[in-house]
């Protein structure tokens, strides 16, 4: 499967944004899929998984209450909608594929998108 990651861009803080990962190859709802994040000398870290189907979510704590995953299998595209961002939400982000349930570590990431960054401003 191939991923095309795309919706980034510069907002202030408070605002939103939506990112799409656009998945091509096979169908989204086969994969567990993930979204992951790396700010500036840090490492990538994950943010919000959504399971196979669409049936389960998860995420980590800094985002839970302000980020939301869905899958639309018709489109075979995952969202990622980010609301109440805050500077520290600065970062590339990366949509993976995972053949297990889950895509909530890199080790259980098949195939990466190539990122797209977000920049929230103070």
């Amino acid at each position: 499967v191939q991923l095309q990651a795309s919706g980034g861009g510069l907002v202030q803080a408070g605002g939103s944004l939506r990112l799409s990962c656009a998945a091509s190859g096979r169908s989204v709802s086969s994969y567990g899929m993930g979204w992951f994040r790396q700010a500036p000398g840090k490492e990538r870290e994950f943010v919000a998984a959504i399971s196979w189907r669409g049936g389960y979510t998860y995420f980590a704590d800094s985002v839970k209450g302000r980020f939301t995953v869905a899958m639309n299998s018709a489109k075979d595209t995952v969202y990622l909608q980010m609301n109440s961002l805050k500077p520290g939400d600065t970062a590339v982000y990366y949509c993976a594929a995972s053949s297990k349930l889950y895509a909530r570590s890199e080790d259980e990431c098949d195939y990466w998108g190539q990122g797209t960054q977000v920049t929230v401003s103070s």
